[in-house]
């Protein structure tokens, strides 16, 4: 039974096996699992990327010297694609690091914590001026609270450029605010002239997709009342000497804040400016209704498909009564005999899959990981570009078709392909210990009798057994 929960803890709680985490991992499965539950600690591969706040003026400054090169066509085209590239390759290094610290981490429970919390607050690099924040926003705004109250992941998150210009808060003006009123004045005589306005996508993410759930008994009403309250909520524009508060690059406009009274879910909030919203957010944080939509996905991921209904219940009830502890709540999932009962398992998204075959593998080089993210667009899930603000799916029926595991034998043979001498093992032992006892015997006799290294681990990470976090 250890033998099995150890597997459990580092294959389907974090992030697949490593060299020597079967070792690490001791005779305490579940406590291995605990201490990683503690605060968060720097990361060195992060240290020097710029911030939020940094990127923000790095983008201003080439749409202002694309403005200014606009007269002159051919030192303009210039000038775009000098920026673009330049944007890209912070974009393309920013991911390369993410990874290589995900293949390398010792602690592969929190970092999946990471990429659960950065999947379920999605924002999407298909829009173009959100592309250069989705990687901060995890760096900023999540990281650093995956183990706190989840009223302070949610505010970090929902204050954050990348958040707020993806969702086209950073636009959202109050009807009745001042800078409403001094529009409505300068076009008194041109009625046809474009105004901005309140802007509810946001708010509508907030309430459905962030906190209380579709079908959880909110309006339209509320909607709307959420999304004035959140008026205001913007990002810094360096270039009109605007500072933001922070990394994220958040600044609150008051001029375009909706003055008044709030009232969402039948409760009346009378502070003014920001802290209307933050009021908002710490109360739905908290409210009976989030506690069971998140408690049920983070058991969905953790834990099956279809997890226990008694453990989403326990870790709701520990979130209501820890005012949303996400230590405490994973610790209830962790510490419930139903997170580890027969047969409850995950189908690897293209994400687990390859964080999975690379930590096997050894697989950490630059040219690496770079592969590897190529490989993941490829197979259905390219980073920080799901489909839309609900992320990427996380149950078998999203990655289990046809095409898609033919896409992952390919994949498996480009993966192994890539071993290098000094990290070839038999087929067989490279399979023990990525698998441990999840390994079957068919697929061991397969790997016996592979004719070479590449061959084996071809077979072995195209082979049912390594589809799944067991």
């Amino acid at each position: 039974m250890t033998a099995e929960r150890i597997t459990t803890a580092v294959n389907r709680f974090g992030l697949g096996a490593r060299a020597g985490e079967w070792q690490a991992t001791g005779t305490d499965p579940r406590g291995w699992l605990l201490a990683q539950l503690g605060p968060p600690a720097d990361i060195p591969a992060f240290q020097g990327l710029p911030d939020s706040t940094g990127y923000l003026g790095m983008y201003l400054a080439a749409q202002q010297q694309r403005k200014q090169m606009r007269a002159r066509k051919e030192e303009g085209e210039g000038a775009r694609a000098g920026g673009r590239e330049a944007l890209r390759r912070a974009f393309q290094r920013e991911l390369v690091l993410r990874q290589s610290v995900a293949v390398t981490t010792s602690q592969g429970f929190r970092e999946r914590l990471v990429r659960f919390w950065s999947n379920h607050f999605a924002i999407s690099v298909d829009k173009r001026i959100a592309s250069l924040f989705a990687a901060p926003m995890e760096r900023e705004a999540i990281r650093p609270h995956v183990t706190g109250r989840f009223s302070a992941l949610l505010q970090s998150v929902e204050q954050h450029a990348g958040m707020l210009l993806y969702l086209d808060n950073a636009q959202s003006i109050g009807e009745g605010s001042r800078m409403a009123m001094q529009s409505a004045r300068r076009n008194a005589d041109n009625p046809a002239a474009r105004k901005r306005g309140l802007n509810e996508n946001l708010a509508r993410e907030i309430l459905e997709l962030h906190t209380l759930g579709v079908d959880s008994g909110y309006t339209q009403h509320d909607v709307a009342e959420v999304a004035r309250a959140i008026t205001g909520w913007s990002v810094a524009r360096h270039g009109n000497g605007e500072r933001a508060a922070g990394s994220g690059g958040f600044l609150f406009r008051a001029s375009a804040h909706e003055p008044g009274l709030r009232q969402v879910l039948g409760k009346p909030y009378r502070q003014q400016g920001e802290q209307q919203g933050v009021a908002i957010l710490q109360d739905l944080a908290v409210h009976p209704a989030t506690a069971q939509h998140l408690s049920m996905k983070l058991a969905r991921h953790f834990v099956a498909d279809v997890p226990p209904p008694a453990l989403v219940a326990r870790m709701a009830k520990v979130w209501l009564r820890t005012d949303g502890d996400l230590a405490q709540v994973c610790a209830a999932m962790v510490e419930d005999n139903l997170a580890w009962q027969a047969g409850a398992r995950k189908f690897k998204t293209p994400d687990d899959f390859l964080m999975s075959a690379l930590r096997g593998c050894g697989l950490q080089e630059p040219q690496d990981l770079a592969q590897a993210l190529q490989l993941q667009t490829q197979l259905g899930q390219p980073v920080f570009q799901p489909r839309s603000p609900a992320g990427f799916g996380d149950v078998a029926a999203d990655w289990g078709g046809p095409d898609a595991l033919y896409k992952r034998v390919q994949a498996a043979q480009a993966i192994a392909g890539r071993l290098r001498t000094a990290q070839q093992h038999t087929p067989l032992a490279l399979g023990l210990a990525m698998l441990g006892n999840g390994l079957d015997a068919q697929t061991a006799t397969a790997l016996r009798r592979a004719e070479s290294v590449q061959q084996g681990v071809a077979l072995l990470l195209g082979s049912p057994a390594f589809q799944w976090r067991v």
